[in-house]
């Protein structure tokens, strides 16, 4: 009889944006009269810029002609675009990082999931609290989460970091010695972030106690404040422990187009084994390359018409960003995020839990937002909200949770 992987078993309900779609379509059946709008999963609404739109209509015509046809990508990504992510993305930041060192793919999500792959079940990862669900989820079905407990919604083996009010959402070095950090930062969910100077000493931490830090700098387009790193390989070190995690979903809008890229530093080995090596073999084992249209989309963002266009995108994102916050605070919440990142980050009103508030929202003001128990125990009093919806049902949104 065939055996299945039980760590899946010990997963507790389904994904978390899962669940807040089958309460949303649910309560859309029950009332197919109500307007609702949708501020919850961090998803994207601009179309894709210009640029993007013409450098994609050009590569699907290569593709219909033999001589500039293009079949199966490379598996660790086209030089093209390797060479314009270390162009723009490293040298323009004074990061030493060369074309061999980035392996384009679908996007964060599976980067981020992926990426534990490469090392031991025995190895003891540390997260904030609350975080992105995808860090731990992925460690539960490698089995290294140890056993769950569901009166305190936290796992026996993993070492928890809490970003609560009262150290401003700022991780702090954990008491037990980690073996992986899970670093997203601006962060997903809160919107906080820290400054260069912060996350030299988490660098100066992972190499004392030799750890690897796993930084998804998925939103570092919208940080606005000349003290914040956009990259990890901005501080001294960071290549002997540090993989970085980017993407175009929301800097470029292409949730829906799929691309990211990891980063793995020839620095970074455990012992005499290369990481960069081994990501490599797991990457062309695992995945045949992201196509040739999408891959010629990302590097139409890094042209001069390419960037404007895209400053314009994120500063249109945070323009709601900022509405949202001041709007929420003016009506008394208690609010935090939205200055680097396009996630507010409140406080429930009246004592309320995550999900009592996500219900009372969905059902008073038809507005859909993300409960913060869903990132994880910390996250219980809070309440998420995005900045992707247009203008429009941002503006109306605000005014039906003003008029609670």
């Amino acid at each position: 009889m065939f055996q299945i992987n039980e760590n899946y078993q010990k997963l507790p309900g389904s994904y978390l944006f899962s669940t807040i779609a089958k309460k949303v379509a649910a309560f859309t059946e029950a009332n197919p009269d109500k307007d609702i709008i949708r501020l919850g999963i961090g998803d994207v609404t601009q179309p894709l810029a210009p640029a993007v739109i013409e450098a994609m209509h050009k590569a699907v015509d290569e593709m219909s002609k033999a001589e500039s046809f293009h079949g199966y990508a490379p598996d660790l990504g086209y030089d093209f675009l390797r060479n314009a992510i270390v162009e723009n993305d490293y040298k323009a930041r004074g990061c030493d990082i060369s074309a061999d060192e980035i392996f384009v793919s679908d996007g964060a999500k599976s980067d981020s999931s992926n990426i534990q792959e490469i090392f031991g079940a025995k190895n003891r990862i540390a997260v904030c609290d609350p975080v992105y669900p995808v860090y731990v989820d992925s460690n539960v079905m490698a089995g290294r989460t140890g056993v769950y407990d569901a009166d305190t919604e936290m796992w026996s083996d993993v070492i928890y970091m809490p970003c609560v009010m009262e150290n401003g959402f700022v991780p702090e070095f954990p008491k037990e010695t980690p073996d992986m950090i899970y670093l997203c930062l601006p962060n997903n969910p809160t919107g906080t972030t820290i400054t260069k100077a912060q996350l030299q000493e988490w660098v100066n931490y992972a190499n004392k106690v030799g750890a690897v830090i796993i930084y998804d700098a998925a939103y570092e387009a919208y940080i606005s404040e000349s003290d914040v790193a956009h990259s990890i390989y901005e501080c001294e070190g960071a290549k002997t422990c540090a993989i970085e995690l980017k993407s175009y979903s929301k800097n470029a809008g292409f949730t829906g187009v799929r691309l990211g890229y990891t980063v793995v530093p020839k620095e970074l080995k455990c012992g005499d084994v290369s990481l960069n090596g081994m990501w490599a073999r797991r990457h062309g084992t695992k995945f045949n390359g992201a196509p040739y249209i999408v891959q010629r989309a990302g590097e139409a963002t890094y042209s001069p018409q390419g960037k404007a266009q895209l400053k314009d995108q994120v500063a249109y994102y945070m323009k709601n960003a900022s509405m949202i916050k001041d709007g929420l605070q003016e009506a008394g919440y208690t609010v935090f995020g939205g200055v680097n990142a396009p996630y507010i980050w409140l406080k429930t009103p009246d004592k309320m839990t995550s999900w009592e508030f996500f219900d009372y929202l969905l059902e008073n003001a038809n507005v859909v937002g993300t409960p913060g128990s869903g990132f994880g125990p910390s996250g219980e009093g809070y309440f998420r909200l995005t900045a992707f919806g247009s203008y429009e049902n941002t503006l109306a949104a605000l005014a039906r949770i003003k008029q609670l």
